[in-house]
Formats: structure tokens, sequence, C-alpha cells
């Protein structure tokens, strides 16, 4: 029989989807999904650490996703992706590139269904540590040292491309010449250090579920290996669009790591 608890959070994603879906029907705006990222996480490992008892576990992993999930919503607030209008250029790109058919099939499956049953996945380590009564140990402060570094590394990188946009979008309105794109800072030595450090972070939740002595493999790492199969298909896609409208884009590329920060090559 399956656990109420998860029982009780699958149904709250499938109205979550059901909710993005129809949103994003009546307002032509496709970010619904994009919108409730850093939300639904901390809502449903929030829920795991309650029926848990506030374990001290849980209330850590809770406390570290929280201060993703925080992090998350206001750097996407600040770029306007909460207001109307605030669509991911990306869903536009694809909208072109597809019929309308296609494009609507896409967009329940995908963009709506699968992308919301990716966050409940990311959560689940959470329920499957809760399910166990390991106390806490050095793993776990080793682990959480681990996510505070990657959450570090994440804040500077959007930081850091926040002011660069900010500084190019002035430039082109007085109508001065700006760098294309940002290739200084942690972006010396990784094309997508914040995309680096986000895939981090849920590996990181992942392992404490490990910790705790759970061995519920598929539960435990559905999420994180999704996530970076996803991450893989719109990096791609990103610089695709990058190299349209940059071509010396392609120099970047050659010179600098795609993900995993490292030395840059000549």
């Amino acid at each position: 029989m399956l656990d109420p608890i998860l029982s009780n959070a699958m149904l709250a994603c499938a109205a979550v989807a059901a909710s993005c879906w129809l949103l994003s029907v009546v307002t032509r705006e496709y970010s619904w999904v994009d919108r409730v990222w850093s939300i639904a996480p901390v809502a449903y490992v929030g829920y795991f650490a309650w029926a848990s008892g506030w374990t001290p576990r849980l209330v850590l992993i809770a406390a570290l996703v929280l201060a993703w999930g925080a992090r998350l919503t206001f750097n996407y607030a600040r770029k306007g992706g909460y207001a109307p209008g605030g669509e991911d250029y990306r869903w536009a790109a694809l909208r072109e590139a597809m019929s309308p058919t296609a494009f609507q099939v896409f967009n329940f499956v995908f963009i709506a269904g699968f992308q919301n049953a990716l966050l409940l996945l990311l959560s689940l380590p959470a329920w499957a540590a809760a399910r166990q009564t390991t106390p806490l140990g050095w793993i776990d402060a080793a682990l959480a040292f681990a996510f505070v570094v990657l959450l570090g590394v994440e804040t500077v990188a959007d930081q850091q491309q926040w002011r660069f946009q900010t500084d190019k979008r002035a430039a082109l309105e007085r109508g001065e010449p700006a760098q294309p794109f940002l290739t200084s800072g942690l972006f010396r030595y990784s094309r997508h250090p914040n995309f680096f450090a986000e895939q981090g972070m849920w590996w990181v939740v992942a392992l404490f579920a490990l910790a705790a002595g759970a061995r519920d493999w598929a539960v435990i790492f559905a999420g994180p290996v999704i996530l970076v199969a996803l991450f893989q298909g719109s990096t791609a896609f990103t610089e695709a669009l990058s190299l349209r409208k940059y071509p010396s884009y392609a120099d970047y590329q050659r010179s600098t790591s795609k993900l995993i920060l490292w030395w840059p090559r000549r």
C-alpha cells in the first residue's frame, strides 16, 4: 500500500501541474512551471519534515531547501519572471519551431506535466530520509557544508549575470558598444556555473537520504539523474540560440568548460 504521505504529495503535484497547464492555456504564457519551480520543492520538503515530526535531519534538509528556494525566487522575481509577459524566451523560440498542435502537446506533456513531476522527484530523497531513524552525523554536516558552498556559487554567478545584463542594457540604451555575453568572474571558468551549482545541490539532497540509511535507489536518484539530462538538453538549446545571435560565442565554447568550474583552455 502506498504511503499516505507520499500519496498526498503526488496529489498535490498533479493539482499544481493541472493548474500550470490551465493557466498557460488561458493566458497564452508558458512559464507557469518556471514560476513554481522554486516554490513547489520547498512545500514538498516542508511537508515531509512536518510529517516526520520535525526530526533533526528533515529540519536541516528543509532549511537548506528553503534557502535555495528563497534565493531562486528572488532572482527570478527581479528579472520580471512573475510579471505579466515574463515568459522564458526559449518557449517563444520553440513555438516558432513547432506547429501549434505539436507545441500544445509539448506544453501538456513536458512543460506542465513532466517538469512538475520532476520537482516532486527532486524532493523525494527527503521523504526517503524521513523514513529512517539514523541520527545526524559528520556526513550530514559535510553535506550541509557542500550545499551551502554550491548555493554560494549559484548566488555569485546569478549576481554577476544580473550586473552584466543591467550594464549591457544601460550601454545599449546610451548607444554605446557592449560585450555580447559574460565571460568574466565565475563565467571565466564555466559557461554555466549557476547550472552546475543547481544540479549539485540536488545531488547533495539525494545524498542526505543515503546518510540517513535509505536505500530506495530509484526514489533517491531518479530526480537528480533526470535533472542532469534535462539540463543537458536545455543548455544545448540555450547555447544554440546564443550561437545564432552571437557567432563569437563559438570561441567562448572552445575556451571555457561547459559546466564544471575549470581553468580556461588556450
